[in-house]
């Protein structure tokens, strides 16, 4: 089998293990760069080419795009499909789980647990969004923000205000959500491949101070038990915004777990060293019994 990964680099440490992965289990992977692949978008016979030839036939391609290209890399998955290659994540979904927002009343829509969350655009809403959140402190968000960056904790109103309003007079897009004080600076990433929960740690902010949990601020990782009902919000979570591979943190409250956020793209060094766990290979297995499936189909269409 040819597995194509899409990804700017070879050298990342989530890219070399998905090609050990493939090549332990007898498969090829290459990686192709997605911002060098050029589209030829056509009803009769749509092709991507790559480095000045067309891009060979591949039977699967593992999607890992950066926030930075979502909109490009999504095109580019867009047409794999069109020319019939399986994706690992496909393009609507990939879009969905970027956009913070949107996943989130995605979730809201289906009774899943999530942290109260407010978004407006107007400077004069302020003083009623901060108390629609439960007031300070709270967490101000970039919608596009990744790895911990554009997270802010303020801690009274009058800094809430002042932040708001720079953003808001920015134009920047920004959502409000109350803080969890009880869960201490900790989240747990759940990682979801085909359905399950293959691996799960806790991450814990660094100090007091920081109320990041993110590994790539300093959070500190162990391996995790997860309960029950974690483990299916996870899986419904991947489920809801149609993500195959997804990195879901959910939060341990007092009125239960809670969403805080769905990663299109979650990387694999976090996990697979805190748990010992090959991800990388269950993502190669999910390949394998997503083609044999796909092609049953066809079987059973002729």
């Amino acid at each position: 089998m040819k597995i194509a990964i899409l990804s700017r680099k070879h050298n990342l440490y989530s890219t070399h293990r998905l090609i050990e992965a493939a090549q332990a289990r007898g498969h090829r992977a290459d990686v192709i760069d997605t911002m060098r692949c050029y589209m030829n978008i056509t009803s009769a016979r749509p092709t991507i080419h790559y480095k000045g030839n067309e891009l060979e036939v591949y039977d699967a391609v593992i999607p890992r795009i950066g926030a930075s290209v979502t909109f490009y890399g999504a095109a580019v998955v867009r047409q794999l499909e069109m020319m019939g290659v399986f994706c690992v994540n496909d393009s609507v979904a990939i879009t969905r789980g970027r956009d913070k927002l949107r996943s989130l009343q995605l979730l809201s829509k289906k009774g899943i647990g999530l942290p109260i969350t407010g978004f407006a655009h107007s400077l004069d809403e302020i003083k009623d969004l901060i108390k629609m959140v439960g007031g300070p402190p709270l967490v101000i968000k970039f919608l596009e923000g990744t790895q911990g960056i554009g997270v802010i904790l303020v801690e009274t109103t009058k800094a809430a205000r002042s932040v708001l309003e720079a953003f808001l007079g920015l134009k920047v897009n920004i959502m409000v959500q109350e803080y969890i004080k009880e869960a201490g600076g900790a989240d747990i990433r759940c990682f979801v491949v085909g359905g399950k929960v293959v691996a799960a740690m806790k991450r814990q902010s660094k100090s007091p101070e920081e109320f990041r949990s993110n590994l790539h601020r300093g959070g500190i990782a162990t391996a995790v038990d997860i309960t029950d009902e974690e483990r299916n919000m996870a899986i419904r979570a991947a489920h809801i915004i149609g993500l195959n591979v997804a990195g879901i943190d959910i939060v341990r409250s007092n009125r239960g777990p809670l969403i805080m956020e769905v990663n299109a793209s979650p990387g694999l060094e976090g996990i697979e060293k805190t748990t010992g766990i090959d991800v990388a290979g269950e993502i190669i297995k999910f390949i394998e019994s997503g083609i044999d499936n796909n092609e049953k189909d066809r079987r059973g269409r002729g």
